[in-house]
């Protein structure tokens, strides 16, 4: 594994223990070289997946690999400030994760994963959901936003 710090190829593993979904595996790595200690995680990949663009800005068709980090940055921006737990987050990173590796297909298009993370985020916290769909759904006036929140009641008790 690399270091961080000084991009040595060679660390050393201190310690491993499952997080407490059991889905990851944290590493405790200290480089061979500057002595820096750092963290990495380790998660069971099912298969690869291809994401299948289909973004009104051009990038229709375009494909990609799937990056849990890229989702993991999406749903954090919504979920900002809002006093939601990590690991309720993490678990629903995992569980869109899982559902696309699992769902049979190499390919699946952008929309799909959009609708998985509205659909978590609509159970966990109606803010983080309407800040999402304000994105996701590309709001270009003040009355989308203001239609699309008046569709939404209160969830997860987040008043």
């Amino acid at each position: 594994m690399r270091c961080p710090f000084c991009a040595h190829d060679d660390s050393q593993v201190k310690d491993s223990r499952p997080t407490e979904d059991g889905s990851t595996i944290r590493r405790r790595r200290q480089c061979t070289s500057c002595g820096a200690r750092f963290t990495t995680f380790e998660r069971v990949q099912l298969r690869e997946v291809t994401i299948v663009k289909n973004g009104a800005d051009g990038e229709n068709g375009r494909r990609e690999a799937f990056d849990r980090s890229k989702l993991e940055r999406s749903v954090a921006l919504a979920c900002r400030k809002r006093g939601i737990e990590q690991e309720r987050i993490d678990q629903l990173i995992s569980g869109i994760q899982r559902q696309v590796e699992t769902a049979g297909d190499s390919e699946v298009p952008s929309a799909r994963i959009g609708e998985l993370v509205m659909d978590g985020l609509r159970q966990i916290d109606s803010v983080a959901y309407i800040r999402f769909a304000s994105v996701y759904r590309d709001f270009g006036e003040a009355k989308d936003f203001e239609e699309f929140a008046s569709t939404v009641r209160d969830v997860g008790g987040d008043g």
